[in-house]
């Protein structure tokens, strides 16, 4: 029988809490580093729509159609991740770019709905501006990041992964050009294996070991509301402001799914989106601010992720990317097969590390 491998994941998000409980389940010696935490950074700032919608090519639309399926496995495997197919309404294009991304998803089998006014006020009744033309896609969803991020790693826990929060990675162990470990704030660990998925903290750590990741992390403001009577059924996706309910009753909302650009004044920015945001609700009289978040997006900058072991570094896994909520259950299942035995889903082929160097 062959010894377990050793597995370090850096990251405490979605992301490295679903690479962490895939490798646990699949028999890897797993230590996850959560610096801030279980949830991590990105992950309690995100809007979490799972989809597969607009502005895609193929092969990334067919990785993410993938991954939604992929939530529904990882829900039925894991106690207490909140998923819901709640259905997206979508309005946010000039009609024709809706043509002609409805008629393109729908080739590719992506089940779009075309309504008018009517149509939409029966979807969202709440909305005081209905859009004359809109898109819905039942089978849109979302999954409560931070629930779903704490739901994975206490799993992984009980299935034997160590998880040490409020230690922070602050250099990749190397020699010979092979990766052997992470050195933390709490000490050296070694592993066989180091898996960066720490975030827009990704970039810093990857250089100790001299791998550069090309990675933006724009901010992005979103509102949080009080919890509140239920207004919406699902993911209102408009021209100018993208909003949904939690499962908790909050209503946020930013100026897109990736939030608002805070600007000089992020508070008075919050005040004006949620100014916008509760006029856009029939029967909100009653709803406050509680807070606003800014997140910081790790964006690769050719807008696609990174996932895939780092060349001329051996021992290393990079998994970041924007989309992390959608993404999350395949890049755990791939890239936990990748890691312990070699095997790379060819879903993955074009979002290796090295096409920044080609």
């Amino acid at each position: 029988m062959t010894e377990a491998k050793e597995v370090i994941v850096t990251g405490a998000g979605i992301m490295g809490a679903s690479i962490a409980w895939h490798l646990t389940k699949a028999g890897a010696k797993v230590t996850v580093i959560a610096g801030s935490g279980a949830g991590g950074v990105a992950t309690p700032n995100s809007f979490a729509w799972i989809n597969a919608s607009w502005g895609n090519p193929e092969p990334y639309f067919r990785l993410r159609i993938r991954s939604m399926a992929e939530w529904t496995r990882l829900a039925n495997e894991v106690p207490g991740i909140p998923l819901q197919w709640c259905g997206g309404l979508c309005w946010d294009l000039p009609r024709p770019e809706l043509e002609a991304y409805a008629a393109e998803h729908s080739a590719w089998g992506y089940g779009i709905e075309r309504v008018d006014r009517a149509g939409a006020a029966r979807i969202e009744p709440n909305l005081t501006e209905l859009p004359d033309f809109a898109l819905y896609v039942a089978e849109e969803g979302v999954a409560e990041p931070v629930a779903a991020t704490q739901a994975l790693l206490a799993d992984a826990e009980r299935r034997g992964a160590r998880l040490l929060t409020g230690v922070t990675a602050t250099a990749l162990v190397r020699a010979n050009g092979q990766v052997s470990g992470v050195d933390t704030s709490a000490g050296r660990i070694v592993a066989d294996e180091v898996v960066i998925a720490a975030g827009a903290g990704s970039p810093a750590l990857a250089a100790t070991a001299g791998i550069e990741l090309p990675i933006g992390t724009p901010p992005g403001l979103i509102v949080h509301s009080r919890p509140y009577q239920k207004l919406l059924n699902g993911l209102m996706i408009g021209d100018r402001l993208h909003m949904r309910q939690t499962a908790e009753g909050r209503i946020i909302a930013g100026s897109d799914f990736g939030g608002a650009d805070p600007g000089m004044d992020a508070a008075a920015t919050a005040r004006d989106l949620f100014a916008a945001m509760k006029a856009m609700l029939r029967g909100a009289d009653g709803l406050e601010l509680d807070f606003h978040t800014i997140g910081y997006r790790p964006t690769p900058v050719d807008g696609f992720p990174i996932i895939g072991r780092a060349e001329g570094a051996g021992g290393v896994y990079v998994a970041v990317m924007h989309s992390g909520i959608t993404l999350a259950p395949a890049v755990g299942l791939f890239a936990a097969r990748e890691i312990l035995d070699g095997d790379r889903d060819p879903l993955l082929d074009p979002y290796g590390l090295a096409r920044f160097t080609q």
